[in-house]
């Protein structure tokens, strides 16, 4: 497979030092695709996780030493942390390794459209307000996941697609989850619709999507734990929203010009 070469790259919610993190994928994603920039939008290294069990295998390792190697060779890489690594936070625009920490940053596509660059959580009201919550919430998502492994192995050796998130079957079939995304879109969106931006490009959710909502562009990463997505800007600017699997070849899933409706 060539390797894709695009203006910019967002990823998020890689969870590096948990069970969560498909490192196969996410390596594969790293060789096979640069930027002039890349964004790496929270949730990167998983302390949450770190604190609760020390987990980190040798593809963890080769992860963080293959981005600071496009580091390096000049890719512009801005690490906007999130609530699983909100102790890097505390560095706002320190540089680490020609790694820049942002706790947010204003990206200019090449046609001019502006997008705030933030992890999501902060318009998350359970994150924010209350972190114990979440704390339950994110270990009965772990368990979801570690279910799912297995559920991997067995579809796998029944010679059915191996590649299906019983998390994510959860968020589609659970009312109060699907509202649940729902309001968190809905809360950036009318908290930064006025704020002379285009769009946000964000994540923490692990629900990757690229949609208006009353002229705003709402783009969300995804995750490199259930649906291994990305979001890419082409040359032009226009944005697309990619899936990566392992030995498959990428898929797309939306795409947008960038442009939104005017008025009437």
């Amino acid at each position: 497979m060539n390797t894709s070469f695009y203006r910019t790259i967002w990823i998020s919610d890689l969870h590096i030092g948990s069970t969560q993190c498909q490192a196969d994928a996410l390596l594969d994603f790293l060789k096979h695709n640069d930027s002039e920039k890349l964004y790496l939008v929270g949730d990167i290294i998983d302390f949450w996780a770190l604190s609760k069990k020390m987990y980190w295998p040798r593809d963890h390792n080769t992860i963080i030493q293959k981005i600071l190697r496009k580091a390096r060779h000049g890719t512009q890489i801005i690490y906007v942390p999130g609530n699983h690594d909100e102790n890097v936070r505390d560095y706002d625009d320190y540089v680490f390794g020609d790694i820049v920490v942002k706790n947010s940053d204003i990206h200019t596509t090449v046609n001019g459209k502006r997008f705030l660059i933030v992890h999501g959580d902060e318009y998350d009201t359970i994150a924010k307000h209350h972190q114990w919550l979440a704390k339950i919430g994110s270990l009965g998502y772990d368990w979801l996941i570690e279910i799912n492994r297995f559920l991997r192995l067995f579809r796998r050796l029944f010679g059915r697609q191996s590649h299906f998130s019983l998390a994510a079957f959860v968020k589609f079939k659970v009312k109060n989850v699907v509202q649940f995304i729902s309001d968190y879109e809905e809360s950036i969106v009318r908290t930064l619709k006025n704020e002379g931006l285009d769009g946000v490009i964000c994540g923490h959710i692990h629900h990757a999507e690229i949609k208006e909502i009353e002229g705003f562009l709402y783009v969300n990463t995804g995750d490199f734990v259930e649906s291994c997505t990305a979001i890419v800007e082409h040359q032009d600017g226009r944005l697309e929203l990619i899936r990566w699997l392992t030995q498959e070849a990428p898929q797309l899933t939306q795409q947008h010009d960038g442009e939104l409706p005017h008025p009437g």
